[in-house]
């Protein structure tokens, strides 16, 4: 095992290798964690029962999964990082703007995934909560670093191991005391379903900025369709496992969300010892994942203004300093952690879905996935060094999404004539399609013309 040495340059065909099978259990294992549970919390907390639900939580999934696997098939074709790519629609230093935003998600994500860990062991774990938040950051920092080879492993695994643990967990949450009428379509509220669907769709699309880093080994041969279908299923059964079974713990276990770990673990008896370690283990592999995507932005920033040659004791700074700083994050601490992961979610999806518009559109409308790699990395390419209308189309979008929000933190007009539902994620997606697609091919169209 070595210490990946391809960063956000291209990988060349000699490099390629595996079969796009192993992304469903990349993708599986990466919902099979207590932060995928957490959010299947929120439909409960913000006044669902059971049924509305799980049905938001499959129809979010399978919705927000089409987006993300699209993303996923770009990887073999153009052998690069996703946020990379982004330079042939934003140009080479305009996607730092959506670079930006996608860091914050990256930093959300871990101390997330972080506080959760470190919370749920704080109960059988022999050093202080801060210790704990130190022991999985550093873990996090290690798999990271030797990169792409060893996150697929530990992936497999992982996916292996969870069918038998989550199987075991669901059997028992389904045994307990639920009140009657949570399984039957009674109380239905459009706004809180609503909002429960964008909460399951934008969960799926958060993986969107790195899904790609992780199918851009595959040869360039491989067919786009089992790459897409291989990450569809993978994150649609785990993510939509997991979170019916966080909805299913909200109901019967009491404020089940002030510990999602710990009560989980408590659901084993005299195995809960051995579950805290498998806790441990998915919260790792989950946060690798942000960590090793928060390197492939911070490089992706830097590379336009100085060029970097990214050995392994550069690679190995860079995360360093990431973990550094995520780690401080945590130390920070939550005291309504389920409050913030909600807000956080909604905060994600304003920036996530204008991205995931004008990217998709680009790839599979407008280029249809005809891109010079070499230009990708020139300032002076095709590309250019910022392009205005996909920049402007994102910032539109943001802008407009802003009456459409309800949140907790701030509830726009149109959401508040509309009882609360919220459509913000409709306009994001919508917006800057139209936008973006109607501008760049009157565009594209006079380049070809001159």
């Amino acid at each position: 095992m070595h210490v990946e040495k391809r960063s956000i340059d291209f990988i060349p065909e000699n490099e390629r290798h595996g079969k796009p099978a192993s992304l469903f259990y990349i993708w599986f294992g990466a919902n099979m964690n207590i932060t995928t549970i957490a959010s299947g919390v929120l439909p409960v907390v913000i006044g669902l029962n059971l049924f509305w639900s799980a049905l938001a939580i499959i129809l979010g999934s399978l919705i927000g999964a089409i987006f993300m696997a699209s993303h996923s098939a770009q990887g073999p074709k153009l052998g690069i990082p996703q946020m990379i790519q982004s330079r042939a629609q934003f140009g080479v230093i305009g996607a730092v703007l959506p670079l930006l935003f996608v860091m914050l998600i990256y930093l959300g994500f871990f101390v997330s995934n972080t506080l959760l860990a470190a919370q749920a062991i704080e109960s059988v774990s022999p050093l202080p909560a801060g210790g704990n938040i130190y022991l999985i950051s550093a873990l996090c920092f290690v798999v990271a670093l030797y990169g792409y080879r060893l996150i697929h492993r530990l992936q497999k695994l992982l996916s292996l191991l969870s069918i038998l643990v989550f199987s075991i967990a669901t059997l028992l949450a389904l045994g307990l005391p639920i009140a009657e009428g949570q399984w039957a379509p009674v109380d239905f509220s459009l706004p809180k379903f609503l909002a429960a669907l964008g909460i399951a769709v934008t969960w799926q699309l958060s993986y969107a900025p790195y899904v790609a880093d992780y199918s851009r080994y595959l040869p360039s041969t491989t067919p786009a369709a089992r790459v897409f279908w291989s990450s569809y299923l993978g994150t649609v059964t785990g993510g939509a496992w997991m979170m019916i079974l966080g909805a299913i713990l909200a109901v019967g276990i009491p404020d089940f969300s002030a510990n999602v770990g710990g009560h989980l673990a408590g659901l084993f008896g005299a195995g809960a010892v051995l579950l805290f370690v498998f806790i441990v283990y998915g919260q790792v592999a989950i946060n690798v994942f942000n960590l090793y995507g928060a390197f492939m932005s911070t490089v992706t920033v830097i590379e336009p203004f100085a060029r970097l040659r990214v050995t392994p004791r550069v690679r190995g700074l860079f995360m360093a300093a990431i973990s550094v700083l995520a780690t401080l994050l945590c130390t920070l601490g939550q005291d309504n952690f389920i409050a913030f992961f909600l807000n956080f979610i909604f905060f994600m999806s304003y920036f996530l879905i204008p991205w995931t518009a004008i990217n998709l559109v680009d790839f599979y409308w407008l280029r249809k996935g005809d891109y010079c790699v070499a230009d990708i990395f020139d300032l002076d390419g095709r590309y250019g060094r910022v392009n205005g209308i996909a920049c402007g189309s994102f910032v539109l979008a943001i802008l407009l999404q802003v009456p459409f929000i309800n949140t907790s933190l701030y509830v726009g007009p149109i959401a508040s004539a509309l009882d609360g539902i919220d459509l913000a994620w409709v306009v994001g997606l919508v917006v800057p399609a139209l936008t973006y697609y109607g501008a760049m091919r009157r565009s594209l169209a006079r380049q070809c013309a001159a």
